[in-house]
């Protein structure tokens, strides 16, 4: 027996036009089928819908504006993060973006974020595009019917055919995306990114959480071993986030986004959106096999005369992506709320390669090393990077940041010291010299030194002291040359090591400067102490 067609909830809120078209809450073959006929994609071999996202094949940080109100005006960490726009300007896109979209075909949504129940918030997500909808439907927690059609928390309008006036709309060019917390509303319009409708709650999540649940946002994947002990990774692009989480004796709960609550870490998303550059099914099986039909595959390219995907094309972007939901993976934490971790990873690809592989951090060492949220880019991943070059991104997710970064790392440090949490420096990077002289740490040597913190087989006495870092470096690790430990015995020019050493921590304690001006916030209504 077929399933109640569903009532089209109460749109009035958004004046739309009585001829709009709306197709609610429709399933991924639905949304699939519309974009095939709305020729905004094809079928890849594997079966997931490909698409091409447009102009944009990325976020566009410049062009990501906030309100600023009575709400924001003295909590939001104002500056190039986080750009101003006014009430007026919002509420004159907001007529334009909904008045373009009268008497238009829209695809509307009705969604979760937060796995764990009471720090849930509801989202109605309306798109422009069938594709755009199908991956709402992937990366959002998905309600059961019986809860859909009441009035959302928040709303998010998405118009990829939308173009902004810079002139008259306040914006910088014809893109953008705006959040507004007192209405809990987020505009996004010329672009057909779908990462933009993820990261606008992302940043939502990020103010609401700290202010009002004393919950931890955190950009990291997580996972959780069959004893209950919940492992969070902290990474930027290219750390090996994703890889090092996907463990096949461990349950994934997430790999980007969760909240640290009281007693539970909890996964914001109902999905993975993941990077395909140079996916194999042999280095990344998990992800492989969950490109199936209901993924949706974007600005990919194909072998010539196929519809296999040729995942090792760039020619449009390296930012090729696949969007699925959780349980396309195998052993998926469902729901994804897992016991408060055990242990912290932070995952830096460092191209001097002088950081140890692996080293424990006391509590100050650790919000250090969060607020900076250090790695280095290396040449070839950029246009016009030919050397190695330091990356700094606060909490190791600078760019989702409504609040001042003191904010989550003054929570980071409440909960390490309340739950007595092992903190460890991962470096995924270089060993035996810098990008170009050494070469990059062996996957299987992070492998066994994670593993090792894991099991508690680094819960000894054994360490010393880095010389130049002040960390603490095991002498032996299982499955690891014990000269690997040390990152100066790797190199044949001991003074050359030192000499880069120092360089690298001068450049964190410069980067570090910035965080120690304590930073007066209406969130917790006194100067906020660190480190």
């Amino acid at each position: 027996m077929s399933k109640k067609k569903l009532q089209i909830p109460d749109l009035g809120y958004l004046n739309l036009g009585k001829n709009t078209a709306v197709k609610y809450q429709l399933s991924p073959m639905e949304l699939i089928d519309e974009a095939l006929m709305n020729r905004e994609g094809q079928l890849a071999s594997s079966g997931a819908l490909a698409v091409d996202t447009g102009k944009f094949t990325g976020r566009s940080p410049k062009d990501r504006f906030i309100v600023n109100d009575n709400l924001t005006e003295d909590t939001v960490w104002w500056g190039d993060v986080n750009i101003k726009i006014s009430p007026l300007h919002f509420d004159q896109l907001f007529n334009k973006i909904t008045s373009y979209l009268h008497d238009r075909k829209i695809y509307v949504r009705d969604a979760t974020a937060c796995a764990n129940v009471d720090d849930a918030i509801s989202i109605r997500v309306i798109t422009e595009t069938a594709y755009q909808n199908l991956f709402a439907h992937n990366l959002f927690l998905r309600p059961e019917r019986d809860s859909l059609g009441g009035r959302p928390e928040w709303t998010i309008i998405a118009a990829p055919g939308f173009l902004a006036d810079p002139i008259t709309d306040g914006t910088r060019q014809e893109n953008f995306s705006i959040i507004n917390f007192s209405k809990k509303m987020i505009l996004i319009g010329g672009t057909g990114y779908t990462g933009e409708i993820k990261k606008g709650i992302f940043s939502v999540l990020n103010f609401i959480l700290p202010v009002y649940k004393n919950v931890l946002p955190m950009h990291c994947s997580a996972n959780v071993g069959k004893e209950g002990d919940t492992a969070i990774f902290f990474g930027l692009s290219g750390t090996g986030k994703t890889t090092l989480s996907a463990d096949p004796e461990r349950r994934l709960i997430g790999d980007d986004e969760h909240g640290w609550g009281e007693a539970y870490v909890f996964n914001f998303e109902g999905g993975c959106y993941a990077k395909c550059v140079d996916l194999t099914e042999e280095k990344e099986p998990q992800i492989y096999k969950a490109i199936k039909f209901g993924a949706l595959l974007e600005n990919v390219n194909f072998l010539p005369g196929t519809k296999h995907v040729d995942y090792n094309n760039i020619e449009k972007t390296e930012n090729t992506r696949v969007a699925y939901p959780i349980d396309f993976i195998d052993h998926a934490m469902l729901p994804s709320v897992a016991p408060i971790p055990k242990n912290i990873f932070f995952l830096t690809a460092d191209a001097f390669g002088v950081l140890p592989p692996i080293s424990k951090l006391n509590v100050e060492q650790a919000m250090f090393h969060f607020l900076n949220g250090y790695t280095a880019k290396v040449a070839g991943t950029e246009i016009g990077i030919t050397e190695p070059q330091l990356t700094f991104s606060a909490c190791f997710g600078k760019a989702f940041l409504p609040l001042h970064p003191s904010v989550y790392a003054s929570l980071l440090g409440e909960k390490m010291k309340k739950h007595h949490v092992n903190v460890w420096l991962i470096n995924t990077g270089w060993s035996g010299g810098p990008y170009g002289v050494g070469k990059r740490m062996k996957l299987s040597y992070t492998r066994a030194m994670i593993s090792a913190a894991l099991n508690g087989d680094l819960d000894h006495s054994n360490y010393k002291m880095h010389h130049v870092f002040k960390l603490m470096i095991p002498l032996h690790c299982l499955n690891v040359p014990s000269e690997v430990l040390d990152p100066s015995k790797t190199w044949s020019n001991q003074e050359e090591y030192f000499i880069k050493a120092y360089e690298l921590a001068n450049a964190l304690e410069q980067n570090f400067e910035q965080f120690k001006v304590p930073k007066v916030s209406k969130v917790h209504g006194e100067a906020l102490k660190l480190c």
